[in-house]
């Protein structure tokens, strides 16, 4: 069974996809931030920095949404939103 740490981590992979396929100059930081983060929970099992920047994709997430709401799946923030809170 996935823990909800590991469920966290698939929705930041989701999460930085996501940032790609729009394919925006300004999410360049945040797909870095959270690529960095998923290496790390990777290696040392601390979700510390999944949490921080899962936190701050759900919300540039959700302004994407407003914009433009086929550009982000629901499914995506669901699942974020689950594994954060």
């Amino acid at each position: 069974m996935e823990t909800k740490s590991e469920k966290l981590r698939e929705a930041c992979e989701l999460a930085a996809q996501t940032f790609r396929k729009i394919n925006h100059g300004d999410f360049q930081d945040i797909v870095s931030k959270l690529e960095f983060c998923i290496g790390s929970y990777n290696f040392d099992k601390n979700p510390a920095g999944l949490i921080e920047f899962g936190h701050q994709a759900l919300t540039m997430l959700k302004e994407v949404k407003k914009k433009n709401p086929r550009k982000v799946p629901q499914k995506l923030l669901s699942n974020l939103e689950n594994s954060l809170f």
